[in-house]
């Protein structure tokens, strides 16, 4: 069964966080068993949550549920905006087809609103 979870040390990812230029970057990985199938990489900032890099192994499903899961934790620490840096760009092009972003963007701006919209597809 597949398991999204927020690791709370950041071995294995040195690469990324190194890229990124900062320390406090999170990681959430996505696991069946004891593997790591996915992951995605962000800061939180005062005003935004900046996601640095993310590996859904080209699953939108995954990709979908890992952003989510970041955007949520955003939405309950009062953070209404996501950036998208990723360092292959060609990654956005999976945010925009889930409708994360719109063409040529890298924000998501009212993750609240946006996870909130999701309500009427229960219906």
């Amino acid at each position: 069964m597949l398991e999204i979870q927020e690791r709370f040390d950041t071995a294995g990812y040195e690469h990324i966080i190194a890229a990124a230029g900062i320390n406090n970057v999170h990681i959430t990985e996505a696991l069946d068993g004891n593997r790591a199938v996915g992951y995605i990489a962000y800061a939180y900032e005062a005003e935004r949550t900046v996601v640095y890099d993310f590996d859904d192994g080209g699953d939108l499903m995954l990709c979908d549920g890992l952003v989510r899961s970041v955007m949520l934790k955003s939405a309950m620490k009062g953070i209404e905006t996501m950036t998208f840096e990723p360092s292959e760009k060609d990654k956005l092009a999976s945010l925009v087809k889930l409708h994360f972003l719109a063409e040529g963007s890298n924000v998501c701006e009212n993750v609240d609103g946006f996870l909130n919209a999701c309500e009427h597809c229960k219906k």
